[in-house]
Formats: C-alpha cells, sequence, structure tokens
C-alpha cells in the first residue's frame, strides 16, 4: 500500500467533503502517522472511512477519520489550551490535540488500551500527553478548569459534572444521543451557570464506558 497516497485521498476524498478546510487540522492529519495508531491486525484499514474495532468489547473502536476531523476543527485547540479527552482508545485523538494544546490529559478505562496508547504516544515522540487508566465519565476535578474537553465516542448526555470542569469561555465537544439520532454537540462555557449549545452536525458512534444511561422506564 501507498501509504501517502492513502492519506492523501482520505483527507481529499472522506474529510475535506465533509467541511473540514481548516488548514492546521489538514496539516496534521497530513503529518501525524494514523497507521502507527491502529492495531497491526487492521493496518489495511487505516485510512478507510469507518470506525476500525481496537479491542474486544463494541465500545472499543478507533473514529472514523472524518469525524475525528471534524471534531478537532469544530473545538478551535490554542496553543495555549489545557485538554481532558475522555476514551483514548489507541492514542491517535490525543496525538493530534497535543499538537495543538499545551498539556492533554486522557482518560481510558481499558488497562490494555491505556498501555498502547502510552506505547503509541512514545513512538510518535509526543511527550505532553499524560494517559491516565481510569473511569473517565467524572472528568478530572483536582486539574480542572479545562479549555478544552472532548468525549471520543457517544454519550446519552453530557454530566452536568463535566460542564463545570470548563474554564470561561471553554468548550466541550461529545457526540450525544441514541440511536439512530445522535448529534455532534460542541457546548461553550459563557458564564458561572451557564453554557451555549450548537449540534453542528449528525454522527452515530459506540457508547463511552463509564456515563449513566438514562431510565428507559416510563409511568
Amino acid at each position: 500500500m501507498d501509504l501517502d497516497k492513502a492519506r492523501f485521498n482520505m483527507i481529499e476524498q472522506q474529510i475535506r467533503p465533509w467541511e473540514v478546510l481548516d488548514p492546521q487540522v489538514l496539516e496534521l492529519l497530513s503529518v501525524v502517522r494514523r497507521e502507527d495508531f491502529v492495531p497491526l491486525a487492521h493496518k489495511a484499514l487505516a485510512f478507510v472511512d469507518m470506525e476500525i474495532p481496537l479491542g474486544e468489547g463494541p465500545a472499543q473502536v478507533m473514529l472514523a477519520p472524518r469525524v475525528q476531523a471534524r471534531l478537532l476543527q469544530d473545538l478551535a485547540v490554542q496553543k495555549t489550551d489545557r485538554v481532558l479527552d475522555i476514551g483514548t482508545g489507541s492514542g491517535f485523538m490525543a496525538a493530534l490535540l497535543a499538537h495543538q494544546a499545551a498539556q492533554v490529559i486522557s482518560y481510558e478505562i481499558d488497562p490494555q488500551l491505556a498501555a498502547q496508547a502510552r506505547a503509541n504516544l512514545q513512538a510518535a515522540g509526543i511527550s505532553n500527553v499524560q494517559v491516565r487508566q481510569a473511569d473517565g465519565s467524572q472528568g478530572a476535578p483536582a486539574d480542572a478548569p479545562f479549555d478544552v474537553i472532548l468525549l471520543s465516542g457517544s454519550v446519552a448526555e453530557v454530566p452536568q459534572g463535566l460542564l463545570a470542569q470548563l474554564k470561561m469561555g471553554g468548550r466541550l465537544a461529545a457526540i450525544v444521543g441514541e440511536e439512530p439520532m445522535m448529534r455532534a454537540t460542541l457546548i461553550t462555557r459563557t458564564g458561572e451557570q451557564s453554557w451555549t449549545t450548537a449540534e453542528p452536525w449528525d454522527c452515530n458512534t459506540a457508547r463511552l464506558s463509564g456515563f449513566a444511561q438514562p431510565s428507559r422506564f416510563h409511568f
């Protein structure tokens, strides 16, 4: 496989058509080697428009390239930002964030994935990401506040406790809702007890582990 050609095609045929036009994001996707963060068994799928399995469970997936790119663009990460990334997976999203931010704290509930993500990030020469093997559903209150919080997967709803860990002007991105209709959701903190919400695009993806599910019982 010609990896450079496959990467170019991914950017031109998947990512640009999804309205990802930020030159910094496109440049990152061309230089951060996605294939190095894909399990060996699925290397051939590194640039395909699909979620890539990372482990045994259905929730353990690497998000599709266009979804990762769009989330990164929507968050508009700055060089001085402190970022909380929940759902490290193989570490690719943390790697992209690390190139744009000052510091990234990344939570992964699965111990094997956390260890692999650390190894992947180290091999990529990335030193400003701290991978923590733990349930990230409560965020990192001792390290808050954050400029950016990213949930790398879907949740039924965003916990209020995470929103409280945003700085003023801080942004949280997640994929929220129930199948078959989930929405990418961008929440910005505008005051002590106020936030604005935008839902710019649709996207169904696997659930993040550890987040509460709403009751399905109705009376």
